[in-house]
């Protein structure tokens, strides 16, 4: 039986060109990059020309690369750094960001910062607007994701840097679910720094990275040595490096007929859960959309019992997102959408990467409805409505 792959947001099959360029730094290349001799140098040497592919895939500058151990800590670096290093006291986000956002300005408002959390409209937008408005004379940062890893939802971040640079205040993005997949330009969001992760784009584990603009005074996050230009001490993962700045450079030179690929399976699905599953609402925006994302939440089904029923015929999705997993409180971001609490728990997401095929799309197609009609056949609330759709 083949595996159906639907998860991709939450972690990407390593690239096998990746995997080939890490390979001589975990075996005779072990070098320490710090060191002086030239065993050393030439673990140096790798890790610069990862930062390069990195930079150039963001429109930025190789020095404007800080490499970290994940995207969490990129944004939790971010953020938090940037309440030190600014003195002032007020964090504007959203209700839709990753917990690593969303846990890092709730720990600021528990050492004394305000923190406004915008609110998005019923596809998961961000008025820019609603930004420049709650702008105040101690705000010292904006952090708005780039794109939404439940929902897919694309946020307007030019507009919003465009806001932002004005009034001086700086902008960080959590781009996590977008480098590597979209189009992505530091320069033209006007983004003072970025958070990446290496696995989200056929990257190994344990590699993430900050984009800090020239000029950004952010102080070190991790004390205890000089690495990273004095920014993030900690031996640098030589091999985890190699292998995010070589799968950087291979899925940003495909994004553009990946995307294409991608968009067009994406609606196929949206089109056919859409006709032939009653009682299905899409989750998000069917425009400005991540190419590989689909959400929908079934009326009268419980997420656990229908991902139950597609590992059995080998198909790997989520209810959400992995972080928030197993978790009986309903998902923060539908939440916000306003979608309600019983119809959040029947939330199913579709995620697909580079190896999905249209015969994949095609075998979940056939898979999901009769199991959504099983399960309602087992709810006694279906039954109800049932009943009730009939004597109307």
């Amino acid at each position: 039986m083949k595996q159906l792959y639907f998860d991709n947001a939450a972690t990407t099959m390593l690239h096998p060109d990746a995997l080939a360029a890490m390979m001589p730094y975990l075996t005779d290349q072990f070098g320490n990059p710090s060191g002086v001799y030239e065993h050393a140098r030439t673990a140096r040497k790798a890790v610069e020309e990862a930062r390069a592919r990195i930079a150039e895939a963001i429109n930025a500058k190789p020095e404007e690369i800080v490499f970290t151990g994940s995207g969490t800590e990129a944004d939790n670096w971010a953020i938090k750094g940037a309440a030190q290093a600014r003195g002032l006291k007020h964090i504007i986000t959203s209700a839709i960001e990753h917990h690593a956002v969303l846990h890092s300005c709730q720990y600021l408002e528990k050492h004394g910062f305000d923190v406004t959390y915008l609110p998005v409209d019923k596809e998961g937008f961000i008025r820019p607007e609603a930004v420049e408005e709650a702008l105040r004379p101690d705000t010292a940062l904006v952090t708005i994701m780039l794109a939404n890893n439940e929902m897919g939802a694309i946020q307007p971040l030019a507009a919003i840097g465009e806001i932002t640079r004005r009034r001086g205040v700086w902008l960080h993005t959590d781009a996590v679910q977008a480098v590597g997949h979209i189009p992505v330009d530091v320069q033209a969001m006007q983004v003072d720094m970025l958070s990446l992760s290496a696995h989200k784009f056929y990257g190994p584990k344990g590699v993430g990275a900050l984009y800090v603009r020239g000029g950004v005074g952010l102080k070190p996050f991790i004390h205890g040595g000089a690495q990273e230009d004095k920014r993030r001490a900690g031996t640098e993962n030589v091999a985890g490096i190699v292998g995010a700045g070589t799968a950087i450079a291979v899925t940003s030179g495909e994004i553009p007929t990946e995307s294409v690929r991608l968009t067009s399976l994406r609606d196929k699905l949206i089109d056919s859960i859409e006709k032939n599953i009653p009682l299905a609402h899409l989750n998000g925006p069917r425009k400005n959309r991540l190419p590989g994302n689909v959400s929908f939440s079934f009326d009268f089904v419980e997420n656990g019992s229908l991902l139950h029923l597609l590992d059995m015929e080998a198909c790997c999705a989520s209810g959400g997102s992995a972080c928030s997993s197993g978790s009986p409180e309903p998902s923060h971001v539908l939440t916000a959408l306003g979608v309600p609490v019983e119809r959040a728990h029947g939330t199913l997401r579709l995620s697909m990467g580079r190896h999905t095929t249209e015969a994949d799309v095609d075998a979940v197609l056939a898979l999901l409805p009769p199991m959504v009609g099983q399960l309602r056949a087992k709810s006694p609330l279906y039954g109800d409505y049932l009943e009730g759709d009939l004597h109307d």
